[in-house]
């Protein structure tokens, strides 16, 4: 596709597109997650915690409980978003907006190194209060800083809507 059919996606899609995909990863992990927990937690402990005296029980409930869920929270999500990016260039949000990673130099699909730099910018990005993922907003190639850190950018074809609309004139 020529860059000319192509427009650098911006700050409310990239969001959408990112609840599209904070909503499938939540439906996939959290029965595995909720394995993991154990969650059986007495209701003791949750009155405990809603008034107040639980202590430290809602750090000791984010705490993850052993290598399993490191794996499943963190793992497994960082492998399954890269290899996603790596063999469609998106996510499946990203897909939904028919949006994709390059490489920002040359349009082509970006290598892996730059997508793992991408997925540590991410972590980069939000830290200062999210600062790092609002820049796409005032970007004026839409850049997080995520994707300075790896060189990409993030594109869709610029006419991506229904056919226009043509009336043939009476004859």
């Amino acid at each position: 596709m020529d860059d000319q059919d192509l427009e650098y996606v911006g700050f409310w899609p990239r969001v959408w597109a990112s609840v599209i995909d904070s909503l499938l990863v939540s439906m996939i992990l959290l029965p595995l997650l909720t394995r993991i927990f154990r969650v059986e937690k007495s209701t003791d402990d949750l009155l405990a915690l809603l008034s107040g005296g639980g202590g430290n029980l809602f750090l000791q409930m984010l705490q993850p409980t052993g290598t399993m869920d490191f794996l499943v929270s963190w793992v497994l999500p960082a492998i399954a978003v890269i290899i996603f990016w790596k063999y469609r260039q998106a996510t499946p949000g990203k897909m939904a907006i028919s949006a994709r990673i390059v490489d920002a130099q040359t349009g082509g699909a970006p290598t892996t190194r730059q997508l793992i730099v991408r997925y540590l910018g991410y972590f980069v990005s939000t830290i200062p209060f999210g600062l790092g993922l609002l820049w796409v907003a005032f970007d004026p190639r839409k850049q997080g800083w995520h994707d300075k850190m790896a060189g990409t950018v993030v594109v869709r074809p610029r006419h991506r809507g229904p056919a226009e609309v043509r009336f043939d004139p009476p004859k």
